[in-house]
């Protein structure tokens, strides 16, 4: 039988209803010749709310143990899918991530994914099981441990799914219909892609867009997983959606696919560092070890002997980067005069495959932004993405601004 991973998030399955409004969409898949692997997340909220208790009982806690409790939400759900399709005459089984088992590092709480034996799900469907009904965001470690992959690690589950079994299509079913050229609540102009390519996800999802998780989108550019992302609450057919594939797969694609932004930067700025071999390693090391994630970085042309350092980070890593930095000049690794940190900035980026063959794609993007009167703080590039730095307060008029400058209102 050809097969068909099928994934649910949380509001998709937010209410026994919901759960069978998408029991309803599986049944019709397997009324349509297919075995059916079903990838659930846990019900809207859920997830937050086990969280909440585990912090509230134990703020300090044994990272084995809030695998433990936050897994549960989606074993919760998988039996009740499971049950719903029972209900419906259609040979259904849930299935928890040991018991697939799907094996994973032993990193609780961002756990990788290391092997799916696909033997237990292909015997029972052989025995005429028709829907193997996959609790999300879980698996086992090498100590027998439950884990979890991390937020939205059920799109992950399931594209590891799709890779492992051959699957035909991954569909993610979510609460919107598919991924636009921009968010649709900044800018009224955004219009949905019938096709995409992996890159240019993979890059949208790392810069702030959160149709697909980007672990998810890298396993299925790796592995060649089409990926469609579709809406539960719409009636669907068979062009529906996002289809995210091989850029062979997409005929002729404009030079900007999408404008992704993301609010929560902060532009950080060591003043007056030895600008010297290996500095870059002395600031940028600690900081790893620190778990800040580092992402535009600029150095200013040297003066003296001294240099400029400013990179960029989430909002909420600022304290940590600042506390690495202080211990690093206390114990002499590196030397600078003062840390000024930012956190009232925006990064705002285009995207599109379209930019390797095509040259002006820079100059417009900031000729764009200078007649809005926007500011660029820093800027970096890629073979197929431009980012740049503004006050956070111009985020959305520059998504307009670029939304229209590069047309992309218009189809093809």
């Amino acid at each position: 039988m050809p097969l068909l991973v099928m994934k649910f998030g949380g509001t998709s399955v937010a209410s026994p209803d919901r759960i069978r409004r998408a029991a309803k969409r599986v049944g019709r898949e397997v009324a349509n010749g297919y075995d059916v692997i079903v990838i659930v997340s846990a019900m809207a909220g859920e997830t937050n709310r086990l969280v909440g208790y585990v912090n509230e009982i134990a703020p300090f806690y044994d990272a084995r143990e809030y695998d433990a409790v936050v897994s549960s939400g989606e074993n919760v759900t998988a039996g009740l899918m499971a049950l719903t399709l029972q209900e419906m005459d259609i040979p259904a089984r849930s299935w928890q991530g040991w018991q697939v088992p799907l094996r994973t590092s032993s990193a609780h709480g961002s756990a990788r994914i290391e092997e799916i034996p696909t033997d237990n799900i292909n015997s029972r469907f052989a025995q005429g099981m028709k829907v193997a009904v996959v609790a999300g965001f879980q698996g086992i470690s090498p100590e027998g441990r439950i884990t979890t992959l991390g937020r939205g690690g059920s799109d992950t589950t399931a594209v590891a799914f799709a890779a492992a079994f051959g699957a035909e299509r991954c569909d993610i079913y979510t609460d919107v219909d598919g991924v636009y050229t921009t968010d649709p609540r900044i800018s009224d102009k955004a219009r949905k892609l019938d096709r995409i390519a992996f890159e240019e996800m993979l890059e949208l999802a790392s810069l702030g867009a959160k149709v697909l998780q980007t672990r998810s989108v890298e396993l299925a550019m790796r592995y060649h997983v089409r990926l469609r992302v579709l809406s539960s609450f719409e009636d669907n057919n068979e062009s529906a959606g996002t289809l995210v594939c091989d850029e062979e797969d997409i005929v002729e694609s404009k030079v900007v696919s999408g404008v992704a932004y993301s609010r929560d930067e902060a532009k950080m700025t060591l003043i007056s560092v030895a600008d010297r071999p290996g500095i870059a390693a002395a600031i940028f090391g600690p900081l790893a070890e620190a778990g800040v994630n580092v992402d535009m970085i600029v150095q200013n042309i040297a003066e003296d002997g001294r240099t400029d350092m400013t990179f960029s980070c989430p909002t909420d890593q600022v304290a940590r980067a600042e506390k690495a930095m202080r211990a690093a000049k206390e114990r002499g690794e590196v030397n600078f005069h003062d840390l000024v940190a930012d956190k009232d900035v925006a990064k705002v980026s285009v995207v599109g495959i379209g930019m390797r063959s095509h040259a002006g794609v820079a100059a417009k993007m900031f000729q764009s932004l200078s007649r809005e009167g926007i500011n660029i703080k820093v800027i970096t590039t890629s073979e197929i993405k431009i980012s740049v730095l503004i006050d956070r307060k111009y985020m959305e008029l520059a998504v307009q601004a670029l939304h229209d400058a590069f047309e992309l209102e218009k189809a093809g």
